[in-house]
């Protein structure tokens, strides 16, 4: 678990190290946009991040999964919504309140999911933090149930959620547009769709 300061933020060399991360990422999907996956190699991510190849590995396993980071904050967000919702809420609400307090990189995050449709190597890095996300989000949705760890309910509808949130950004990422607020309203309707499985009380 991540320490934290007395104002609930991760100390100063966690957001380093959070921010060195996501440099790697959205200089590995600029690089993967205008030069293709497989002409760029570790050596080019990392002179690109302005770090050495020897602390690129520090960050990631390979040039594919240094884009993790970019994926992984829209599923975060979402787990923290699930956690903060209650049965008989609108989830989109929720879900749009913390959307307005987070910042993300769209664009670059848009680019790489398109890039995720034909790019082998990025589709399983995409499809694989989707699978790492339902057991989060069905823990997220247990307590909010105020079910037992591993509630086959809880599995289920999460399941409904994650495929909800992959949909809804694949889709986002065949149109044109990379705007935050455009993105959060195609999120809100797939979730609200999702949602209709899910017990009111």
């Amino acid at each position: 678990m991540v320490n934290r300061t007395a104002a609930g933020r991760p100390p100063l060399t966690e957001r380093r190290k959070a921010e060195t991360r996501l440099e790697i990422a959205r200089e590995a999907v600029r690089l993967f946009t205008t030069r293709g996956v497989a002409a760029t190699s570790v050596e080019d991510i990392a002179a690109a991040a302005g770090i050495s190849t020897r602390t690129f590995w520090r960050y990631a396993t390979g040039k594919e999964d240094s884009v993790r980071p970019l994926l992984t904050a829209g599923i975060e967000l979402l787990a923290g919504v699930l956690g903060a919702w209650r049965p008989g809420q609108d989830i989109a609400a929720v879900f749009d309140a913390a959307a307005r307090r987070t910042v993300a990189d769209v664009p670059t995050m848009v680019s790489l999911v398109r890039l995720s449709q034909t790019e082998p190597g990025l589709r399983a890095v995409w499809l694989r933090a989707h699978n790492d996300a339902e057991l989060v989000f069905a823990d997220a949705i247990a307590r909010s149930l105020n079910r037992p760890a591993g509630d086959l309910d809880a599995r289920v509808l999460a399941a409904m959620v994650n495929g909800a949130l992959r949909a809804a950004v694949e889709h986002y990422a065949e149109g044109e547009r990379a705007d935050w607020a455009d993105l959060t309203v195609v999120v809100e309707k797939a979730l609200r769709t999702a949602m209709r499985g899910f017990p009111d009380g």
